[in-house]
């Protein structure tokens, strides 16, 4: 097992792997395109952008996944998937923010995207989302760990905590009615989270350091 995480060719397996859903929808829009199917239903700019942002938060949960694998089997190995899977997740939220800028309301002028993003607020949280993972996305080299420092940049990639809260909220928001799917990935990031609450709690605490005692001089 140790010997397949380890190989590139496993990543590389991942990575195109990681493409299908994006490979799927480009197939849908050219069905439409060519053959006027119905692929995309009535509406495809509400199916393109529901379909991004479900990838986004399916690759945000994968994400977080990636730790309590690696704790679980004891698998450091699995860690060096994480970064793409992030990476990811990042890129189907591009996906889905650029959808809504170019073919959705906020196509229309830039102050129409500004009051959207002020006046309805599945959007602002969504916008929230997508901007807790550009600094992420941004820093995941690792020219930027050894730039940040291992713990400065760890505590700037918790803001994914963040992404993951708000992306659901979003979904939540959205629906309206069927809530069936928002609640579901609120209930894995839920216990995505809680795990690492139970596991920081469980670790053992550092010894307090003791005072030096002063010295006894004797007369």
């Amino acid at each position: 097992m140790n010997r397949i995480l380890s190989s590139k060719w496993t990543k590389v397996a991942l990575f195109i792997l990681c493409l299908i859903p994006l490979a799927i929808l480009l197939w849908r829009v050219y069905q439409v395109w060519r053959f006027s199917t119905q692929d995309l239903t009535a509406n495809p700019i509400e199916y393109i952008t529901h379909y991004t942002g479900d990838w986004t938060i399916r690759f945000i949960m994968i994400t977080l996944t990636v730790t309590p694998l690696r704790v679980i089997f004891n698998r450091p190995q699995i860690t060096r998937f994480r970064r793409m899977m992030g990476l990811y997740a990042f890129f189907y939220g591009s996906l889905h923010l650029t959808t809504w800028l170019t073919l959705g309301p906020g196509a229309l002028s830039f102050s129409g995207m500004i009051d959207d993003v002020i006046k309805r607020k599945f959007i602002t949280i969504g916008m929230l989302a997508f901007l807790s993972m550009l600094p992420l996305a941004i820093t995941s080299t690792a020219g930027w760990v050894r730039r940040l420092g291992f713990k400065r940049w760890q505590k700037l990639h918790r803001l994914v905590y963040l992404a993951g809260i708000a992306a659901v909220i979003h979904y939540y928001w959205l629906v309206k009615s069927d809530v069936r799917l928002p609640l579901m990935y609120g209930a894995i990031l839920a216990i995505l989270l809680g795990f690492r609450v139970v596991v920081n709690m469980r670790k053992p605490k550092a010894p307090a350091k003791r005072a030096p005692q002063p010295s006894v001089q004797t007369q």
